[in-house]
């Protein structure tokens, strides 16, 4: 836990009492703050304080009292409208900030020379910040991995200058933390996401480049055009940035995918060039895929920023296991590999997986989305064969007619099974058994962690079968 010292002796609204919510509490009220805690939800409530949380109805609150009030990300803080108690606040002249905020001002006390990598995105911030903190951690240092992945932020180590801090922040966290100073900042991506908390793109989009623009080195994705405008803002501003991409593999600088190379070109004096290559990415099987192409150059260059040798960075790189339920590598039989993607809800999520392999046994199905799975079908051919569960199976069937083979296995133990008895009489050269659902988990399953769970366990189950038998793996 990190003790919230910058408020002692003074009292501190806080709304919000889910996991980062407590934790900030806790960590508020450790560093001697008064704390006064609240949730419109009376589950939260009584589980707040079961924990020992001071509650406290804030709308009959003294807000003069108040120095801050801490809100949690869940709650607007602009749009649709503000929540009750950030227009409170407000309107007693007291600031509004998060758990984030709370971190970086502990920072400036006590370390303001401790590392810390933020990593922000629509897509794929998570892998990118676990790749780097696995990258930082096998190569001996002492990382603390938290913020929008797993654990709060509170929950981590005190700042010290030997500790390297990798954090996600989501465009809520962000806007809750003015003054967010990374060491690196990491910004991959832009794509429409959030606008009824955020209004308008160009809001959600300037959120997320005070990220990258209060590091003291940003590291930004070139492939979208809003992130290519912060990039040159950056670089027009004499900011200290480095550009990421998987289409500009001649663009100076840049780290770039190149004929699955991370590569970069720098511009030499006599109009002379020098290609420096990186790393190859087929020594990292985790992190196949044009997306994960972009992960990977974002973590190296964030790697190496904080001193890692190259040759370091890529010997880590290939150990690298991948989140769960992200095109988690879980099993090989054979020629047969089983990936467990069960995190692809809807077909923008599935088409990466599918990308990413061929000779695919795809299990698919749940809870539909809108759109179903048609928007997948310039990439059917990479299917050998579907096999369909949950209540979308009969929709998924109609939409794969006449273009992919199909069963309809109903659960997901019967299409595991189906699927790996196909992949093994295949003759293709590496089989793929992909769940990969592009649905919701909760027709069959609470959610797709459970859904993952479960498959691993079935392909766990499969192997040890053959094992008893004394097949060869």
């Amino acid at each position: 836990m990190i003790p919230i010292a910058s408020f002692a002796g003074r009292s501190v609204a806080l709304f919000g009492l889910g996991g980062s919510g407590l934790s900030t509490a806790k960590a508020l009220a450790a560093g001697g703050a008064h704390v006064r805690a609240w949730d419109d939800s009376p589950d939260a409530r009584e589980n707040a304080a079961a924990e020992g949380v001071p509650l406290g109805d804030l709308r009959e609150a003294d807000w003069t009292s108040f120095a801050a009030l801490i809100l949690a990300p869940g709650a607007p803080l602009t749009h649709p409208e503000p929540h009750w108690s950030a227009t409170l606040a407000r309107g007693a002249n007291v600031e509004v900030i998060g758990d984030i905020e709370l971190f970086c001002r502990e920072r400036a006390l006590h370390a303001p020379g401790a590392p810390l990598i933020a990593i922000t995105g629509t897509n794929g911030k998570s892998t990118t910040t676990a790749l780097i903190a696995h990258i930082l951690r096998e190569a001996g240092a002492d990382v603390q991995l938290g913020g929008n992945i797993g654990t709060p932020i509170l929950d981590l180590e005190p700042p010290s200058p030997e500790r390297v801090y990798v954090v996600e922040c989501s465009s809520f966290q962000i806007d809750l933390a003015p003054s967010l100073n990374p060491s690196v900042g990491v910004m991959l991506n832009l794509t429409p996401d959030h606008l009824d908390r955020h209004g308008t793109m160009e809001n959600y989009a300037a959120i997320k480049q005070r990220l990258v623009e209060g590091s003291d080195f940003a590291v930004v994705g070139r492939d979208d055009a809003w992130s290519e405008a912060i990039f040159q803002y950056l670089k027009g501003a004499g900011h200290a940035v480095v550009g990421i991409s998987n289409s500009r593999p001649t663009a100076f600088g840049t780290v770039s995918l190149d004929s699955g190379h991370l590569r970069r070109t720098f511009a030499l004096p006599m109009l002379k060039t020098l290609e420096e290559n990186l790393f190859d990415l087929s020594h990292a099987p985790s992190l196949r895929g044009a997306h994960n192409a972009q992960n990977a150059a974002a973590a190296f260059a964030a790697c190496e920023r904080l001193g890692l040798p190259h040759d370091e960075i890529g010997l880590r790189m290939r150990s690298f296991p991948g989140l769960a339920h992200r095109m988690e590598q879980v099993g090989r039989r054979d020629r047969v590999l089983f990936v467990n993607d069960s995190k692809a809800t809807n077909a923008d999520a599935a088409e990466k997986a599918l990308l990413s392999f061929d000779d695919i046994f795809w299990i698919a199905g749940g809870k539909a989305k809108a759109g179903g799975i048609e928007p997948l079908r310039p990439l059917f051919g990479k299917v050998r064969k579907a096999y369909l569960i949950g209540e979308a199976a009969g929709a998924f069937a109609a939409t794969l007619e006449g273009a992919v083979a199909y069963e309809y296995c109903g659960t997901l133990d019967v299409a595991t099974a189906a699927a790996a008895r196909d992949a093994q009489a295949s003759d293709a050269g590496e089989p793929v058994v992909l769940l990969s659902p592009a649905c919701a988990s909760y027709d069959q399953f609470a959610n797709f962690e459970k859904r993952g769970d479960a498959f691993r366990d079935y392909v766990a189950g499969l192997l040890a079968e053959d094992a008893g038998q004394g097949a060869l793996f």
